[in-house]
């Protein structure tokens, strides 16, 4: 799987999980050249309180495109270290 933004692959790996329709890869595959931090916080019932990155390529900025739960709840830890993405970033095999 990449992810991939402005033409740029942001995160690849072969190891992602599914969860609700997000592929989470490992964290160690982003790119975080093309990351700057976000102070975006969002509530998950089940899954935690989830922390956000900005894409930044070749000048175009995708905001809180890229997220992540460094303490997940139980139900979730298998997401721990691992990241997402949505918004303008295409997520495909």
């Amino acid at each position: 799987m990449q992810a991939i933004y402005n033409g740029v692959v942001i995160a690849e790996s072969q190891d992602t999980l599914l969860v609700e329709g997000n592929h989470y890869f490992p964290a160690s595959s982003l790119n975080k050249q093309y990351t700057t931090p976000s102070n975006t916080q969002t509530l998950c019932p089940w899954k935690g309180t989830a922390h956000y990155f900005n894409i930044v390529v070749n000048g175009k900025t995708s905001q809180d495109a890229c997220w992540y739960y460094p303490e997940p709840k139980p139900k979730a830890a298998q997401i721990q270290d691992r990241v997402a993405f949505w918004k303008d970033v295409k997520v495909s095999a």
